[in-house]
C-alpha cells in the first residue's frame, strides 16, 4: 500500500474510522508528519483537532535511550526499570524534566498561540500519526492521553510494522491501521511524497479546524449536545485524613443540588479515566464531584489496603467531612458513587450512623465487601453491572437482598466488568445521572 501524500493518507484513514463519527472523540495528531494526516481525520469525523505533544526523557550521556515521557498538564510517565538500571539519580531526572518540559510548554505555544489544549477527560482520544516505525513515540502519545483521563484510548495509523500489535496492543483500546507490509523499513517508503512537515504547515492545520468548529458554533473543545451545560472549571484539593493528606478535584456548578463523592476501585485513583468520565457527565447534569485519592502512593504498594473496606470507608467518611467545610458545598446534599471494590467501601461509608448521604451508586461494584453493614444503609442504592460480567452480577443480587432501604439493580446489556465496550460508559453516565438527580436534595440547615 502506498500513499501519495500525507493528505491521501489521512483521507484514507478517515474512511476506515466512521465508526468514531459522532462519537465524543478528540482527533490528536502527533507533531509533526501526524498533524496533516489527523487534520484530514477530524474533518471527516467533525471532531476537534489538538496536537498531542509529547517529549521523551533521555538517559543522561545517553539521550536515545528512553527513560520516561512528558505530556501536557503535569502527565508524567517515568520507566522506573531504565532509570534503576542507568543509575540515574534523582536530581539528574529532575534536570533532564525541567529541560523538556521547558521545551513542551514553547511547542505549545508555537503550535496553539492563546488556545488551551482540548479536554480529553471522559473522551475518546484519536491518536494519529503519519506511521509506526518502532513505535515508542506512539507508545508514550498513548500513555499520556490515558494519564490525562481520556476513557478510550484509539491509535490510528496509515502503515505500521507486520507485528505492531505486538508492541502497541497493551497501550490503547483499540489500533487501526490501513496496511502491515512485512517488508517493512521505514515509514517513508510507502509515501510518494513524505517531504519533511514544517511547524507553518502543523499550525494552519490547527487553525483551520479550529475555525471549521467555530463556524459550526461549537469551540474546539466543546462536547456535542445543545441541551449539555458547558462543564465547569474544578480546583485541586487537598484534605487531611488522619496522619496523612489526600489530593482531589472538587467541582461544584453554580447552582448544584448536591456533590457526589467517589471511591475508586483497587489499582485506579483520582485520575480513574472511568470516574472521570462519569463525573464529567454529572457536572454536565449540574451536580457537582469530588474525585480524590483514597490512599497515598505509599500505601497503594502495600496490596492489603486496596482490599481494606474500613480503611477506605474511613477515609471516604473524611473526605465528606472535608467536603461539607467547603464554602462552595455548604448545605448541599452529598452522595457516593463507588467503583469496583470503592463500591463497597461507599455502602460502608453510607451505613456509618448519622452518615447522612442521601444516595449511593455502584458501578461493577463488590458490594459483597462491605459484608453485614449493608442492611444498615439508609440511602437509595443503585447497583449497576454488566450483564456479561456473570460473577459480579451474582454477588450483587446476593448483596441487594440484604439490603432494607430504597434500592434498584440495574444490568447493563453486553458489557464486561470495565464497560469498556461502545456506549457501556455513556449508559452507566445516565443512569448515575438520574438517579442522582432524582434523590439529592439539599441538606437541612
Amino acid at each position: 500500500m502506498f500513499f501519495a501524500n500525507r493528505l491521501d493518507a489521512g483521507r484514507r484513514l478517515a474512511a476506515r474510522l466512521g465508526h468514531l463519527r459522532g462519537a465524543e472523540v478528540v482527533v490528536l495528531g502527533l507533531p509533526r508528519g501526524g498533524v496533516p494526516v489527523a487534520a484530514e481525520v477530524a474533518e471527516a469525523l467533525d471532531a476537534p483537532l489538538d496536537v498531542c505533544l509529547v517529549r521523551k526523557l533521555g538517559v543522561p550521556f545517553r539521550p536515545e535511550l528512553g527513560m520516561g515521557a512528558l505530556g501536557e498538564g503535569g502527565v508524567r510517565v517515568i520507566n522506573d526499570a531504565v532509570v534503576h538500571a542507568a543509575r540515574v539519580t534523582p536530581a539528574e531526572l529532575a534536570q533532564v524534566e525541567a529541560h523538556e518540559r521547558t521545551v513542551l510548554a514553547e511547542r505549545a505555544r508555537q503550535y496553539r498561540g492563546d488556545r488551551e489544549p482540548v479536554a480529553l477527560a471522559g473522551r475518546t482520544a484519536l491518536v494519529v500519526d503519519d506511521g509506526v516505525a518502532t513505535g515508542s513515540t506512539a507508545q508514550a502519545a498513548c500513555r499520556i492521553v490515558r494519564a490525562r483521563g481520556a476513557a478510550r484510548t484509539v491509535l490510528a495509523v496509515p502503515v505500521a510494522p507486520a507485528d505492531w500489535t505486538d508492541r502497541l496492543g497493551a497501550e490503547a483500546d483499540e489500533l487501526v491501521c490501513l496496511g502491515t507490509p512485512r517488508d517493512f523499513f521505514a515509514v517513508g517508503q510507502f509515501y510518494e511524497d513524505f517531504s519533511q512537515t514544517e511547524d507553518g504547515e502543523v499550525i494552519a492545520c490547527l487553525d483551520r479546524a479550529a475555525a471549521r468548529l467555530r463556524a459550526s458554533g461549537r469551540p474546539a473543545g466543546s462536547r456535542r449536545g445543545p441541551s449539555e451545560a458547558a462543564v465547569p472549571e474544578g480546583r485541586e484539593a487537598r484534605m487531611q485524613a488522619g496522619a496523612v493528606v489526600l489530593r482531589g478535584r472538587l467541582t461544584v456548578p453554580a447552582g448544584a443540588p448536591g456533590v457526589v463523592v467517589f471511591a475508586h476501585g483497587s489499582g485506579s485513583s483520582r485520575h480513574s479515566p472511568r470516574n472521570r468520565f462519569v463525573a464529567d457527565g454529572l457536572n454536565r447534569a449540574g451536580l457537582g464531584s469530588l474525585l480524590f485519592d483514597l490512599l497515598t502512593e505509599e500505601e497503594e504498594t502495600d496490596r492489603a489496603n486496596v482490599f481494606d473496606t474500613g480503611l477506605l470507608a474511613g477515609r471516604l467518611a473524611d473526605a465528606t467531612a472535608w467536603l461539607r467545610e467547603q464554602p462552595e458545598a455548604e448545605g448541599l446534599a452529598v452522595g457516593y458513587f463507588g467503583a469496583s471494590t470503592g463500591a463497597s467501601a461507599a455502602l460502608w461509608a453510607a451505613a456509618e450512623p448519622g452518615a447522612g448521604i442521601a444516595a449511593v451508586v455502584s458501578r461493577g461494584g463488590r458490594p459483597d465487601l462491605a459484608g453485614p453493614r449493608l442492611p444498615a444503609v439508609t440511602a437509595p442504592t443503585l447497583l449497576i453491572v454488566g450483564g456479561d460480567d456473570p460473577m459480579v452480577l451474582d454477588l450483587n443480587r446476593r448483596a441487594q437482598a440484604q439490603l432494607r432501604c430504597e434500592s434498584e439493580l440495574a444490568v447493563v446489556a453486553g458489557a464486561t466488568h470495565l464497560f469498556s465496550e461502545p456506549g457501556a460508559l455513556e449508559e452507566v453516565t445516565d443512569l448515575a445521572r438520574d438517579w442522582f438527580t432524582e434523590h439529592l436534595a439539599p441538606a437541612p440547615s
